[in-house]
């Protein structure tokens, strides 16, 4: 029996036709390593869709709900965050970059020139928040139990009455007008138009908070997904980094 050619077409197309990773992203640094790598990954079979989101939350409710196959955005203390309050089935597979959180201000050079009562910026989400909290522990500033998360409540000594105001991530460049000083993620200061090296204060390489790959338990396996890690951390990709971001943003493998 005889097909037309274009039934023919259509079912090769069926049979043969590959599917995008999908993979989701925070705006700036994260989404601009993806699409080197997009590039990376089309020269050897891979295609790559990439989903920008311009918030923390979104992505791990994406990726649990099967609308990404994969994200890179985090580091793990705040997907362990997710995982636990909202029963996300997720899985870390691999480090990506540190993006150093660090203290900035509009107002002052140095966290000595604080006044007593000055207002603080931090993040507003948990993990960030705490992150922020710690970093001006270990700066003297101020001192917080020794816990994994730390919030506001657990300051133990304030000597400088500083006040807390927790903002949304992705705001906190904006609050530097009104606040003394802010503790803001890179990517939200590049974003920004800000220069990461005018922090006043910023954790070192060897943060604890280095960013990762995520996906739902059981893909790890997949080939695509391997081959995503493999172009991630490959040589090419780390000289982009490098090059592209001069310290601002560390690869982390």
């Amino acid at each position: 029996m005889k097909y037309p050619l274009l039934v023919l077409q259509i079912f090769f197309s069926l049979c043969f036709s590959t599917t995008a990773l999908k993979v989701g992203v925070t705006a700036g640094p994260h989404a601009d390593i993806v699409k080197k790598i997009s590039e990376v990954a089309k020269k050897n079979g891979l295609d790559i869709e990439i989903k920008e989101f311009n918030d923390f939350i979104l992505p791990n409710e994406a990726l649990n709900n099967n609308d990404l196959d994969i994200n890179s955005y985090q580091h793990e203390p705040f997907l362990n965050s997710q995982t636990e309050s909202r029963g996300y089935k997720l899985k870390v597979i691999a480090k990506t970059v540190v993006m150093p959180l660090g203290i900035y201000s509009k107002k002052i050079n140095s966290l000595s020139e604080l006044s007593k009562g000055a207002k603080v910026a931090i993040p507003n989400d948990p993990t960030n928040g705490g992150r922020a909290l710690k970093l001006l522990s270990k700066a003297g500033a101020i001192e917080v139990k020794d816990v994994p998360i730390p919030s506001v409540l657990d300051i133990t000594s304030n000597p400088k009455n500083l006040s807390f105001i927790e903002i949304e991530s992705p705001l906190l460049p904006q609050s530097l007008n009104d606040v003394d000083a802010a503790a803001i993620n890179t990517d939200w200061i590049l974003l920004g138009g800000l220069d990461p090296k005018s922090a006043i204060l910023q954790e070192d390489k060897d943060s604890p908070y280095a960013n990762v790959l995520v996906v739902r338990i059981g893909d790890e396996s997949k080939d695509e997904i391997k081959k995503f890690v493999k172009f991630y951390q490959s040589k090419e990709i780390q000289n982009f980094i490098e090059t592209t971001y001069k310290g601002a943003v560390i690869p982390a493998w």
